[in-house]
């Protein structure tokens, strides 16, 4: 096919999802071998576009048309399904195949090997990092060779050589792709045209060029909207102020006030509805807990730590203490065990981790397995405030943009991205002496990161962080780094 030809196409697809108005009206097209990069503020339904896409779900009204019909579509996805985390990773990649191939272990190497991930294939997925799943989820998209490739949010929990991989891999890959991140460097590497779903009119507007090249237009737009809503409010307001003057006058000059306030009624309608662009969270602050009269100074003492050297576990000895406003950075490439120290610290299973008593621990883990998904948001606040007040509870939600109608919802039916704002302010309620955040930055929009790195730079508690974000690291103070990789 010719690279003009459209693949994929919308065509006044209308939406909801719980009484919740996701699309409205939305038309589109895709062209082949393109790469698209998908924005929207958290929340807006990006991902559920997405399911739209693969036929997970149905327009209520309207068409989403793939062309031709034996078009096949690959996604990579946010998180492991539970019920692939039993499995190997050998019969994991046997389910993406419609007829296993008899060369299989061929196509699973050449999948890990564009996304930098070397395992044994009977190694079960759920004792795999975060990293090293996030890894087999776009391996799992990628094995497929799908003539439309879709990728949710792929760059969270790859360290930089895992991104740099992918980057040159979307790059040489010879067909179409729809990707989902916030990560603004990473798409504007590869990307021809955005998408932008707009959360407050669920409308898709299309863009040519580049991420920076959409960002500018989006930007060139909005000033030229405001511009004309300027010009419009000027008029609107000589005629209603004229239209006063003549109905006062009486006679035939009533007549003429009603045709300046219907002229005025008519300019007001045809204003531009002015896109209401992402807002940024408020600035925050985590305070830390009142501590108890008998403690002693010490928040956490580390004297080891078992790392995964040629995929079995060896032990290194440390000598790491932490005291009230001490920051430590945890550093090291994907599967070494970054995820699984930070566990052993959390459940208490680690004989070479004490937490000094009556310490008040706020974790931060990057699957929100730390959040009960049954649970109301309004609930998930509540229970961590050891005063329980109302008021406070939705000024702090505000700040992280978490309105009433958030937290009346379910968390499982909260998008990634306010699960994670939800989860920070869950650590302003709870005040807690020790922060511990394993890769606080995945699913958060770019323009959140700065107000989050300055809130945990000013943190006053001992911190431990696990990022692969440097330019988010270089925001936050660091007293000591611990390089595991120069360990093994």
């Amino acid at each position: 096919m010719s690279a003009n030809n459209v693949v994929l196409r919308f065509s006044e697809v209308n939406f909801s999802f719980e009484q919740k108005v996701i699309l409205d009206e939305v038309s589109f097209s895709v062209r082949e071998n393109s790469k698209i990069a998908l924005m929207g503020q958290n929340g807006a339904g990006k991902s559920t576009l997405f399911s739209l896409v693969t036929g997970e779900s149905k327009p209520a009204s309207g068409g989403v048309f793939v062309s031709p019909k034996e078009t096949t579509i690959g996604i990579g996805r946010q998180v492991m399904n539970p019920e692939d985390l039993d499995l190997t990773i050998r019969d994991y990649f046997i389910k993406s195949f419609a007829e296993v191939p008899y060369d299989l272990d061929r196509h699973i190497k050449e999948a890990l090997d564009v996304v930098n991930l070397d395992l044994p294939y009977d190694r079960v997925i759920r004792v795999c990092s975060g990293g090293q799943q996030a890894r087999l989820l776009l391996a799992y998209a990628i094995i497929q060779n799908p003539d439309i490739l879709l990728l949710d949010e792929p760059t969270n929990n790859l360290d930089t050589e895992g991104i740099d991989h992918l980057t040159t891999f979307l790059i040489m890959y010879p067909k179409t792709v729809i990707v989902i991140s916030h990560d603004a460097d990473f798409l504007n590497a590869f990307t021809d045209g955005v998408l932008y779903l707009d959360v407050f009119t669920h409308k898709i507007e299309q863009y040519t060029g580049n991420y920076f090249d959409a960002v500018e237009q989006i930007a060139a737009r909005v000033e030229k909207e405001q511009l004309l809503n300027v010009r419009a409010e000027k008029d609107i307001r000589r005629l209603k102020a004229q239209s006063e003057v003549f109905a006062h006058k009486g006679g035939k000059l009533r007549s003429v006030a009603k045709k300046m306030r219907d002229a005025a009624a008519e300019a007001e309608e045809s204003m531009v509805d002015v896109r209401r662009e992402d807002k940024t969270i408020r600035d925050f602050e985590i305070s830390t807990q009142e501590y108890p009269s008998f403690f002693d100074g010490k928040i956490i003492e580390i004297r080891g730590v078992t790392l995964i050297k040629k995929h079995k576990p060896v032990r290194f000895p440390l000598d790491i203490l932490l005291r009230r406003d001490m920051h430590l950075l945890v550093s090291g490439p994907n599967g070494i065990g970054k995820s699984t120290f930070l566990e052993g610290i959390i459940s208490g299973k680690s004989p070479d981790a004490t937490i000094g008593q009556g310490v008040v621990v706020g974790y931060y883990r990057q699957d929100f397995g730390m959040l009960n998904f049954k649970q109301k948001a309004y609930d998930c606040l509540l229970d961590v405030m050891e005063k329980k007040d109302n008021e406070v509870l939705r000024s702090t939600a505000a700040r992280f943009l978490l309105d009433g109608k958030v937290l009346d919802t379910e968390i499982k039916s909260l998008s990634e991205g306010q699960k994670a704002l939800l989860s920070f302010a869950r650590l302003v309620l709870m005040k807690p002496g020790l922060l511990i955040l394993d890769e606080p930055t995945n699913h958060i929009n770019f323009r959140h990161l700065p107000v989050i790195a300055a809130a945990l730079s000013e943190y006053k508690g001992a911190l431990i962080l696990v990022s692969h974000i440097p330019s988010f690291v270089e925001q936050i103070r660091i007293d000591n780094t611990l390089a595991l990789g120069d360990l093994v």
